[in-house]
């Protein structure tokens, strides 16, 4: 029964991710906005929704390690592995509000949070994070949100297929609503249904609670990111598949941390300065990306060097 609750979860990730991707897609172009924006915006917001849950509940609980593990271990598995593969499977091209904007927040952020937990040991005795850094960063999450949408509202979908009148049923405004909320449903079950049958496999096979909380409890909260991503690149949709990443690793640190520290004081625990090193690493390749290789675009080769990147950290980790 396990196994077969493991296919029905990976059957609700694809399907769900389908929907979700199809009807985001046909609101952009109703809406004339960019792709990359409604899947930073949107897509980004609903696929973060896993880890908002799992990290609420850890602050709540009182295990802050857990909700800052979650949210260090999702940005990296989301940069290093997600867009490695996706972008083994088809390159990404950057545009220039990628780089000059999109990359540039996404670097400052990280650098802003483990700033916050330095100035609380100074303030507090202890790295982690306090309700006032909590506060500070929901400010800075409805100011980017806000900015995003702004943008989203100025800037024209400049691809040909952004601009394309939907077709079928996805030219009703309802219809493409009701597609994104089946997907996002769809991708929150599935990804939690996959966790639980993924967790109790691997302890019938003898795997230890560490390794597991670690490797499918991190990296099932990214799930919806992850299959999401690879269903966009697939339909020829990149810049959503990129926004997608981009705003859930923005997402997870202003929002979820945000809404975590505020709720309850989270304290680092066993995270180390190694793994925040290695969520801002993987912020400044993603940059570095675009000026190595292939000029403006997250090739096949760029993504060989995330997934060993990935792959080293790994084993540095276990």
């Amino acid at each position: 029964m396990t196994y077969i609750l493991l296919i029905v979860s990976l059957v609700l990730l694809v399907v769900g991710a389908n929907w979700l991707v199809d009807g985001a897609a046909a609101i952009a172009r109703r809406l004339h906005m960019s792709e990359y924006i409604i899947g930073a915006t949107i897509v980004g917001m609903g696929t973060s929704a896993p880890e908002l849950v799992v990290s609420v509940i850890s602050s709540v609980g009182g295990h802050g390690d857990i909700a800052i593990g979650n949210v260090v271990g999702s940005n990296i598995f989301n940069v290093l592995l997600i867009l490695g593969i996706t972008a083994l499977i088809m390159p990404i091209t950057y545009t220039r509000e990628n780089i000059r904007r999109d990359i540039p927040i996404n670097i400052g952020v990280s650098v802003l949070v483990i700033a916050l937990c330095i100035l609380t040991k100074a303030c507090s005795g202890e790295y982690g994070l306090g309700r006032i850094s909590g506060l500070l960063m929901l400010c800075l999450f409805v100011c980017y949100l806000w900015g995003s949408l702004r943008s989203g509202r100025d800037q024209q979908a400049t691809s040909d297929d952004a601009c394309e009148a939907a077709t079928g049923y996805y030219r009703y405004t309802s219809v493409c609503v009701i597609s994104i909320m089946a997907g996002l449903a769809g991708l929150i079950y599935g990804g939690n249904l996959f966790v639980d049958s993924a967790s109790a496999i691997a302890r019938q096979w003898g795997v230890s609670e560490a390794i597991i909380g670690l490797t499918i409890v991190a990296g099932g909260t990214s799930l919806p990111e992850l299959v999401s991503s690879v269903i966009a690149v697939t339909k020829q949709k990149g810049q959503m598949a990129l926004g997608n990443i981009v705003g859930s690793n923005i997402f997870n640190i202003l929002l979820i941390l945000g809404t975590a520290s505020t709720i309850c004081p989270l304290t680092m625990g066993g995270i180390t300065f190694v793994d925040w090193g290695a969520m801002l690493l993987s912020s400044l390749v993603l940059l570095a990306a675009a000026y190595t290789f292939e000029k403006h675009t997250l090739d096949r080769k760029d993504a060989l060097i995330f997934l060993l990147i990935y792959a080293g950290y790994m084993v540095w980790l276990f």
